[in-house]
């Protein structure tokens, strides 16, 4: 340990995404379904498909190469990574350790998240807590998904098929001197009441005698199934709450925050929940237009964009916040 550090701040972002666009008429050739019918439930247009050549580790190692990047530093300054997914390339091991490898840093600590939607934001207050602890100096948080080989393309799988897409994100986490600058604070929940509620039953370690029954393509429980109405109601009402939850910890308001970055699953959620606080439409980050939910990469993805754009700028008071399977949600507040 090098000793306790008054705060960390995000010291760089970047991600990636994959070339293939797969729009929401490519998918109407597949299933039944229409630009209009996806547009109007999710505000989804496309979203970016995997191949082969870019798993979710190097996915992964992509977007932490951008944000190391971004952060004037060597990717060989990084000191552990956290990697949020819910699409490792294997069962096991972890895909921390995969990116690790690509990028020749063997020997770093390394820890997988499977907080899904909010696992960009369960990474992040694990690496601020690292930081100010004085265990590391360098932390990479990443959030990296594949849903495309895993959504069921057939008129019965269509509710939840056309809103999943592929990306990575990272951040760089790194010590501050100045308290008021970097992550303030982190508020983290979970509900496991909920968890039937957005989930994928199998393959799983409760099966027996085998964790991948036969059936299970059959009966579709392979793919993620999700009870809509259920979802919906409880981002709307958990987001706002973590929301307040936060800024009441920090001492500001709504009024202080320059941008509210939401997770991206979908953009009716995040006008409702902007609607309830009273929080200006306009200063709200939207991109699920262009890459649909990609889980824990789309926090890490809206903030690299609103950085890249000129939305965030040095001295920017930011609200992150998610809501996902679990039930979990988060919200944290961090000043540029």
């Amino acid at each position: 340990m090098t000793g306790l550090t008054a705060a960390s701040k995000i010291l760089g972002t970047g991600h990636y995404v994959p070339p293939t666009v797969v729009t929401n008429a490519d998918l109407a050739k597949r299933f039944d379904t229409s630009d209009e019918w996806i547009q109007q439930r999710s505000g989804i247009k496309e979203r970016r498909y995997s191949t082969e050549e870019d798993p979710t580790s190097v996915m992964g190692a992509k977007a932490l190469r951008a944000a190391c990047a971004d952060a004037g530093i060597d990717v060989a300054e990084i000191d552990c990574i956290v990697l949020g997914t819910l699409s490792p390339d294997y069962d096991f091991p972890g895909s921390a350790v995969l990116v690790q490898d690509l990028l020749g840093l063997n020997g770093i600590a390394c820890i997988d998240v499977r907080n899904q939607c909010t696992g960009f934001l369960y990474s992040l207050a694990i690496a601020d807590s690292f930081v100010r602890a004085g265990m590391f100096k360098r932390v990479a948080v990443i959030g990296s998904e594949v849903h495309s080989t895993g959504i069921d393309f057939s008129d019965e799988g269509r509710d939840v098929t056309v809103l999943f897409g592929d990306g990575a994100a990272a951040a760089v986490v790194g010590p501050t001197d100045d308290p008021n600058v970097g992550m303030l604070t982190h508020c983290l929940h979970a509900d496991g009441s909920g968890a039937q509620q957005l989930w994928i039953p199998n393959p799983g370690s409760r099966n027996f005698p085998h964790r991948a029954p036969q059936t299970m393509y059959a009966d579709r429980s392979v793919y993620p199934q999700m009870n809509g109405r259920a979802v919906f109601k409880w981002a709307c009402t958990k987001l706002p709450e973590v929301i307040n939850e936060a800024l009441e910890k920090t001492g500001y308001t709504l009024d202080d925050i320059d941008l509210l970055v939401p997770h991206q699953a979908n953009r009716r959620i995040n006008e409702m929940v902007a609607k309830q606080l009273g929080f200006p439409q306009d200063k709200v980050v939207h991109n699920i237009e262009m890459y649909g939910n990609t889980t824990a990469a789309s926090v890490g993805i809206a903030l690299d964009e609103a950085r890249r754009d000129g939305r965030i700028v040095a001295g920017s008071l930011v609200c992150l916040a998610a809501f996902g399977s679990g039930f979990t949600w988060a919200a944290t507040i961090v000043r540029f």
